[in-house]
């Protein structure tokens, strides 16, 4: 009886195991970003993505494995030719991922090694069409190239190439020097050309300052004589004016007797003051005898007096 309870108990156990592998065997837990690739009896069956999947024990087994991430590969150093005959030392990195698990599990052995050579070979190429300063200035176009050939060919292999950078391009020492000495060469005739620039610009500022300077100048003279001008002018309107008035002042008192006696006077002293003058500046005198004394003298100008009063010079205007 005893037997018989301890062999029940061993096919349960037995039976309670082979479930358990048979559960284990048909549970998948798939990672996320990662893709399991599952064959049929040797075919490809489907593909499992992240998550709780399941698959029938001893029929389906999970024949590859796939990560779905983005992959960063290294590009080793190459030698390339420019289309000036140039040669190149060039690496570069390739960021990579794969969209079709079937694809890359059966189109391609190794798709990253695919992937790798064929960035190799298209960098080659491509330098190939350019000229070595085209090759410095053009790295953006040559990526661009590089990741469109990659997919081109990648799309039988369900990869994608997302970007593609040149790390180095290293010329030889010899085409360095070269450049050296160019770039060297093009900075001094920068610096040539600038200063040229500067003192062409300096001169005509400078001439620029003085032509302001000398219009400045003659305005301001301009504006001087004008004002001189219109200050003589208004100086002999005012001479002329007072002239005017005295000469009328005179006029009016010489019409009247007591006038009249006053100018008489004064016409007198200054014939007399005339006479003396003529006397003091001249050593010989040439005159009439009766005509050299005082009293002929105030004779003749009370005389010149008489006529002017009997022509009407001083009547009244």
């Amino acid at each position: 009886m005893e037997y018989l309870m301890n062999s029940g108990l061993a096919f349960w156990i037995g039976l309670a195991a082979v479930v358990l592998l048979i559960l284990n065997s048909s549970v998948k837990f798939v990672p996320q970003n990662t893709a399991l690739v599952v064959e049929r009896f040797g075919k490809f069956h489907k593909t499992m993505t992240a998550g709780l999947n399941f698959v029938v024990p001893f029929i389906d087994r999970v024949a590859y494995r796939v990560s779905l991430k983005e992959m960063a590969l290294d590009v080793p150093g190459q030698t390339a030719i420019t289309k000036d005959n140039i040669t190149l030392n060039v690496d570069g990195v390739l960021y990579m991922k794969v969209l079709d698990p079937e694809k890359a599990s059966y189109g391609i052995d190794s798709y990253v090694f695919g992937v790798t050579q064929l960035a190799q070979t298209t960098m080659r190429s491509e330098i190939g069409k350019i000229t070595l300063d085209k090759t410095f200035e053009e790295r953006d176009s040559l990526n661009i190239a590089i990741v469109n050939t990659i997919n081109e060919a990648g799309a039988a292999w369900g990869t994608t190439c997302l970007r593609y950078e040149i790390k180095d391009i290293t010329p030889p020492k010899s085409v360095l020097e070269a450049m050296e000495r160019q770039m060297k060469a093009e900075r001094d005739k920068r610096a040539v050309i600038l200063e040229s620039e500067g003192s062409r610009q300096s001169a005509i500022n400078t001439a620029e300052g003085e032509k302001r300077a000398q219009v400045l100048a003659a305005e301001a003279e301009r504006e001087q004589r004008i004002l001189e001008a219109q200050g003589e002018a208004q100086a002999i309107k005012t001479v002329a004016g007072a002239q005017a008035e005295a000469l009328e002042l005179i006029g009016q008192a010489a019409s009247t007797p007591e006038g009249q006696k006053a100018v008489q006077l004064d016409l007198a002293t200054k014939a007399i003051a005339a006479k003396e003058k003529i006397a003091k500046d001249s050593t010989i005198v040439l005159m009439d005898g009766d005509k050299s004394e005082a009293g002929k003298v105030v004779a003749e100008s009370m005389a010149v007096v008489a006529a002017m009063n009997s022509s009407g010079s001083f009547g009244a205007p």
